[in-house]
Formats: C-alpha cells, sequence, structure tokens
C-alpha cells in the first residue's frame, strides 16, 4: 500500500478539496496523511479514513509564520516514513522539494491557487518578487502535478515547461433536502479574503430587498465588517463565520441565490474555478458569477448563472434583482442546475486522480 504525504496550511476540517481527495485515494488502496497547521481556535479533528497530522505554532500569521511552519514541516516530513510526498500551493513546496530529495522519494504538485498572481501578492511588490522566484524555481522540479483550472495548467506548461492535469475543485453529488424557509436568502460561501468582492458587494446590498449571508473567514474580515457599518446594512449583511462542510451544505442548500464573485486582479483570480460555482449548481440554486474563462466556458455549455463583466455595485445589484423578480429567468438556471450537476460532481472528477496517481506508482 502506498503511502502519500499531503501538506496544507490551512484547517483540516475546513478544507473540502483535500478532504475528497484524500477519501478517495484512502477508498482507492492507498495510505494517506494530510498535514496542516494547529491554531488556537483549532476544533478537534473531525474523523476522516485517513491520517491527519497538525503542527502546533508561535506564530499565527506573516513571513515568521511561513518560516516557522516549513521549518517544523521539513523535520517532519524527513522522518516520516513515505512513499511520495504532495504539497498543496507555494506556500509548502520548499520543505517538500528538499525533503523528496534527501530521501530520494516521489514528489508532486497540487496548484490550488495560481499563488504568485493572487491579488494580496502580486499588489506587495518584495512579497511578490520572493513568491515568484519561488514558483518558476521550484515548480519546475515538480514533473507530476496537477492544478484546479485549465488555464492555469496552460500558463506552467508555457512558463515552466510542465505538463499538469486539470482536476477541478467539484463536489460530491448532493441529496438537495426540502427548503427550511420560503425566504429568497442570498448566500456567499468561501474564504472571506482580499478579491472577492466585497468592497462592492456591500453597498451593492443597499439596492437589495433581500438577506446576505456570508459563511467563511479570511484576512478581509475586518474590512468588512467595517464596509458593513459604514453602508448600514447590518440589517440584511451577516457574517456567519466559517462553518465545516457538513454545515455548510445545510446553509447553502436553504439559499435563493449564490454569489461567487472576484476581482480582475491577477490570474489567480481571472483563471478561477471556485468549489463554490459547483456547489451552487448541485443545490440548483442560480448564482451570480464572473464572466470570466472558466465560468463561461461551462455556463455557455450549461447556463446555470447570470454573469458579471464589472464588479460595480450597481452592476452586482441589477444582477441580483434580476434573479429575484424575473421569476422565468430564475427557473430557467434553476432547471438547467439538475442536468449541469449530473456531470460537474466528484463522482466523475475523481477518475482522473485516480488516473494520476496509478500512472505514477503503476
Amino acid at each position: 500500500m502506498k503511502h502519500i504525504l499531503f501538506t496544507v496550511t490551512n484547517d483540516l476540517n475546513y478544507d473540502q478539496r483535500m478532504i475528497r481527495i484524500c477519501t478517495s485515494l484512502v477508498q482507492n488502496g492507498y495510505n494517506i496523511s494530510l498535514i496542516g497547521v494547529k491554531n488556537n481556535d483549532s476544533t478537534a479533528l473531525a474523523y476522516k479514513k485517513y491520517n491527519q497530522k497538525r503542527i502546533p505554532l508561535l506564530f499565527k500569521k506573516g513571513p515568521a509564520f511561513y518560516i516557522e511552519y516549513n521549518v517544523k514541516l521539513f523535520f517532519y516530513l524527513l522522518f516520516k516514513k513515505a512513499d511520495a510526498i504532495c504539497c498543496i500551493d507555494l506556500d509548502t513546496i520548499l520543505p517538500v522539494y528538499f525533503a523528496s530529495v534527501i530521501k530520494r522519494k516521489k514528489r508532486m504538485y497540487d496548484a490550488h491557487e495560481y499563488f504568485s498572481q493572487m491579488k494580496e501578492v502580486i499588489l506587495r511588490p518584495r512579497i511578490y518578487k520572493i513568491w515568484h522566484w519561488i514558483e518558476r524555481t521550484f515548480v519546475p522540479k515538480f514533473t507530476y502535478g496537477y492544478t484546479v483550472s485549465h488555464s492555469i495548467a496552460l500558463d506552467f506548461e508555457k512558463l515552466y515547461g510542465v505538463q499538469y492535469e486539470t482536476i477541478r475543485n467539484v463536489p460530491n453529488i448532493k441529496k438537495i433536502p426540502p427548503k427550511v424557509t420560503a425566504a429568497k436568502k442570498i448566500v456567499y460561501q468561501g474564504a472571506v479574503n482580499e478579491a472577492r468582492g466585497f468592497e462592492y458587494l456591500v453597498p451593492a446590498m443597499q439596492q437589495v430587498d433581500a438577506e446576505l449571508y456570508i459563511y467563511g473567514n479570511g484576512n478581509f474580515m475586518a474590512q468588512t465588517q467595517a464596509l458593513i457599518k459604514k453602508y448600514q446594512v447590518e440589517e440584511k449583511v451577516f457574517l456567519m463565520g466559517k462553518l465545516l462542510p457538513e454545515q455548510l451544505d445545510d446553509a447553502t442548500a436553504d439559499a435563493y441565490i449564490g454569489l461567487n464573485l472576484v476581482e480582475k486582479i491577477g490570474l489567480s483570480q481571472y483563471y478561477s474555478l471556485a468549489n463554490k460555482f459547483f456547489d451552487y449548481i448541485q443545490f440548483g440554486i442560480p448564482q451570480v458569477t464572473m464572466n470570466f474563462p472558466a465560468y463561461s466556458r461551462i455556463n455557455d455549455q450549461h447556463q446555470v448563472a447570470l454573469l458579471l463583466d464589472d464588479l460595480e455595485p450597481s452592476t452586482i445589484s441589477n444582477a441580483i434583482n434580476k434573479l429575484l423578480n424575473d421569476k422565468m429567468y430564475y427557473e430557467k438556471l434553476k432547471s438547467n442546475c439538475k442536468p449541469a450537476a449530473q456531470e460537474l460532481n466528484w463522482e466523475i472528477e475523481e477518475k482522473k486522480l485516480l488516473t494520476f496517481y496509478r500512472n505514477i506508482f503503476g
């Protein structure tokens, strides 16, 4: 039984992509260990069929966080028996590379993000210089890899000469429960981070007669709270914090409209193909999302979303209000979600993951 180590920098309980990947591999005969970070607010690890390890840290953010975690992770990997190590994103690539070289083990790269092209990186020149150097130096050293978007895979091939698979961030097939309320609830799920459009969404809600529930946490949380107060929408915009995947499913299933807003700053955002886009489809919820390449390709085929060309507050409010008020258009998108959900799901997508690892190990 081949043993694979996966390394992340986030909370193991909330990383839905890694939960799916690790579960699929365990169910198909692999021994899997997922390694992450222990934070002050970390809840007890949920039971999974794979091994889980949290590394406690003194520093919780900034350069000190990355340095401490990378050093501790390197020594953990160095003395942990395994047949291969897979780093998730650029922030764990250094310890994985050096540990795999010393131990002469296979290594893989799973790019959830186009890390050097994220807004919070490219707008900080010194930070960008560091991450871009790491990317162009070490990604070419990872022959095996996959990413969430075909556009990212094409860029990696052009820039770094690696041919990576595209394994999309799609959810398992969902069973749609009956709605608890008849209210036209709007939902945003995912990280409350920079470049997710909150500077435009919050003022847009002034012109929307419905409640918005934001499920998630991140580096733009304080700013979002301030925006809610500034635009006086406290009675219809609610920050609900992070939910476990099962709880998030329940909250999303009860929604009327889903939101997936991304700024066009940085190729990571422009090439994105978020988990929430597919979650909304699984629950039969029409959504407002971006007219970016990956979303538009899928929407051209399935017509499940209203696409935005910009993030002006008026553009956002007009789109939301169209879904709230145009019953015929709404029902068309809603009915299109059902056949799309049968095609865009993990039960189909995981076959590419299993083929990828069979090709590595034989």
